[in-house]
């Protein structure tokens, strides 16, 4: 990965490395100007630079989960913290380091620099240079640019990368058993020690023209007002909670709202799945219009995925569609359901079977609010966690594997942990907003999970929703064994994880569980996935390869249930 400043080399340099090296060449900005059909001046003119960082981040996403190749990155891409972050969890980043003098002479060569459309581009470049050098300088290697043949740079970039990777490697070996920010601390101790206490991660879901921000951080309901006031000065907020929620952190999002100037109404709820009801949707949707609340208003959905689920269908059907906002307080709320716009409630048919897709204006994921989860809520959240490793990010799942402790007890990991999950969501639900083909892979597990659920009527005292997804997901891991899909391997390390932390992983594992292969079955045809009355299942080929299957065979899922129930 070459960083470093416009002018530096990086695309002329790249493109002889690969060729050295046997690797496809690709320039970020490249990548970019082709996705936007139009340059990099047109939009920052159209858009402005922070439209356009966005999309360099998720550009370069998107390039590091590929295979190997040499990447030439724009000026301020290094900038990112993410994108340091996931440079240095997936490759080596090399500066190519070129004085003022040398960059001024080859910028002057071109005339699309938008940074530098100035009066003085010589006293931008120079003020851009100082303010970025101490971060190219957290780069892996440096090398220095000069006015020589670009095949001799290449030949010093070689040089200067042959002699340090074993260094590299060695740091990258320390690194795999430990969590995101230690490995952080060994790969650039610099930039750890600027951020030992406490950070905010930003995740932008893009759709279209529509774009809201999911913020991940601590001491964030204390910002509540500040935040929301920025998306709706002066708008007046229904907040939507449950008892549990309302008696910890009701006051302080009350006075954080109010101090911003935003007049408050509060609807609470019973805590639980039974809150997912018609006759509780009804009664909340009447509440919402009685406190007068307009459709440029706000809703407020202050909880877990129940009051996420239920506040964001409210919002959805309320004067036909009012803006809401996200501060989920659970793991799992925070990495799944708040994120998206799926909103619904349950029938006696099954799980989220009515409801909406309405996207929210802003989530607010504070990690505070995990210390007041008892442990089994939280190993709950960690399953969906888990999930996006298993479904396309297998270096992830290598880190949960090896560091989940740190997750469970270390705000530097869960605020890493919930940004990778919500960056790989944002991701997917860009490309399929209303799961019309790939954003059913965030439901792995999810088939048999959901089936589990209704069978137990929801009873959080038998089971609640990540445990049903950890069960459900072992067992879609076990049938795309016995399919021949994966090996048996990747079912028992999937198995064995989940299992490490505490989570259930047989259907047995569910107290006083007493039905059925056929009802299990029956259960699963009310799935949402259900397509011309066949089953469809997201099935694993690996770890982080995840697909979905379309017209399983019933008998074939019936005979796997049978086992299933009959081991121990």
């Amino acid at each position: 990965m070459l960083v470093g400043m416009m002018g530096s080399g990086k695309s002329a340099i790249g493109q002889r490395l690969a060729a050295r090296l046997g690797l496809p060449f690709v320039d970020a900005d490249a990548e970019i100007v082709a996705a936007a059909g139009m340059s990099i001046p047109e939009i920052f003119a159209k858009y402005g630079e922070r439209y356009f960082r966005d999309g360099e981040r998720r550009v370069i996403m998107r390039l590091l989960n590929g295979g190997p190749i040499v990447l030439a990155t724009g000026g301020g891409a290094f900038l990112d913290p993410r994108t340091r972050d996931r440079i240095a969890e997936r490759g080596v980043s090399i500066w190519l380091d070129a004085d003022l003098k040398i960059l001024l002479k080859r910028v002057r060569r071109k005339s699309d620099r938008p940074l530098l459309q100035t009066d003085d581009p010589e006293e931008t470049l120079r003020k851009l240079i100082e303010a970025r050098r101490p971060v190219y300088e957290l780069a892996d290697l440096r090398v220095e640019s000069r006015e020589i043949p670009q095949d001799a740079m290449a030949d010093d970039t070689l040089a200067v990368l042959a002699a340090e990777l074993p260094r590299i490697e060695e740091l990258r070996r320390r690194a795999q058993s430990k969590g995101f920010a230690k490995a952080m601390i060994h790969l650039h101790p610099a930039r750890a020690e600027g951020e030992e206490a406490t950070r905010q991660e930003t995740v932008r879901v893009t759709l279209g023209g529509r774009s809201y921000d999911i913020l991940i951080g601590d001491g964030l309901l204390q910002r509540a007002g500040e935040l929301v006031a920025g998306i709706a000065p002066g708008a007046a907020c229904a907040i939507i909670t449950d008892e549990n929620v309302a008696r910890l952190h009701l006051p302080t999002v009350e006075q954080s709202l109010k101090g911003a100037g935003l007049a408050t109404t509060t609807i609470i709820v019973p805590p639980g799945e039974a809150s997912k009801s018609l006759s509780v949707f009804g009664r909340v949707c009447d509440d919402v219009l009685a406190a007068r609340i307009e459709r440029r208003d706000l809703i407020v959905a202050l909880g877990g995925g129940v009051v996420g689920d239920l506040a964001g269908f409210v919002a959805a059907s309320v004067r036909r569609g009012s803006r809401f906002v996200q501060i989920p307080t659970t793991l799992l709320s925070q990495v799944d359901s708040s994120v998206g716009g799926k909103t619904g409630i349950n029938s006696r048919h099954g799980k989220n079977l009515i409801g909406a897709f309405h996207q929210p204006s802003l989530v607010l994921a504070d990690v505070d609010t995990l210390r007041t989860l008892p442990l089994r809520e939280f190993r709950a959240g960690y399953a969906e966690i888990v999930k996006y490793g298993l479904i396309g990010d297998a270096r992830f799942f290598d880190w949960l594997e090896a560091d989940a402790d740190a997750v469970f007890h270390s705000q530097a990991e869960q605020i890493c942990a919930v940004a990778v999950s919500c960056e790989t969501k944002a991701t997917i639900v860009a490309r399929d907003e209303t799961e019309q083909g790939e954003r059913a892979l965030l439901n792995l597990g999810h088939t048999f999970g959901h089936a589990f659920e209704s069978l137990t009527d929801y009873d959080s005292a038998r089971l609640v929703h990540g445990e049903g997804v950890a069960i459900g997901m072992v067992c879609a891991a076990r049938f795309s064994a016995r399919r021949g899909l994966c090996a048996a391997a990747v079912a028992e390390r999937v198995e064995r994880h989940l299992k490490a932390v505490g989570l259930p992983t047989k259907i047995r594992d569910i107290p006083d569980w007493r039905d059925d292969p056929q009802t299990i079955l029956d259960a699963m045809y009310q799935d949402k996935k259900v397509e011309r009355g066949a089953l469809t299942f997201v099935l694993l080929r690996g770890i982080g390869e995840a697909f979905i299957a379309k017209s399983v065979d019933a008998a074939e899922v019936l005979a796997f249930l049978k086992d299933e129930l009959n081991r121990t």
